[in-house]
């Protein structure tokens, strides 16, 4: 049986999207696409999309919204990483590694949960 959809991307609201963009990028090393196919270039108030360059994670697209955000994420990031880089970049800790969990939770400049896991 076929099913009915398929993964395509994942999408990010953020009130300053190109800054949260560009965070993401330099976080995960990913880069932005700022032209579309045609190589007409993508408007600032457009989502910015940010791609894996070697083609092997999804295409996140980061999506500008009015509202800051105020809850808890019902889906989040996991990351491979160093924690102590990732807080020097800007990110924020919201739960340290402990007895319950072997990885550390952070948000990002704007409040967006995420997973950090040691590098194996």
């Amino acid at each position: 049986m076929t099913a009915p959809a398929r993964f395509k991307d994942l999408c990010l609201d953020a009130r300053d999207h190109q800054a949260l963009a560009n965070w993401w990028c330099a976080a995960i090393g990913y880069t932005r696409k700022d032209t579309l196919d045609d190589g007409t270039p993508r408007e600032d108030d457009w989502p910015a999309l940010i791609i894996d360059p070697s083609g092997a994670g999804p295409d996140i697209w980061i999506n500008p919204v009015p509202e800051p955000k105020t809850a808890k994420n019902r889906l989040h990031f996991d990351v491979d990483g160093d924690r102590d880089a990732l807080l020097a970049a800007g990110a924020t800790l919201v739960r340290g590694q402990d007895d319950d969990i072997d990885w550390d939770v952070l948000a990002d400049p704007e409040g967006n949960e995420f997973c950090v896991f040691a590098p194996e």
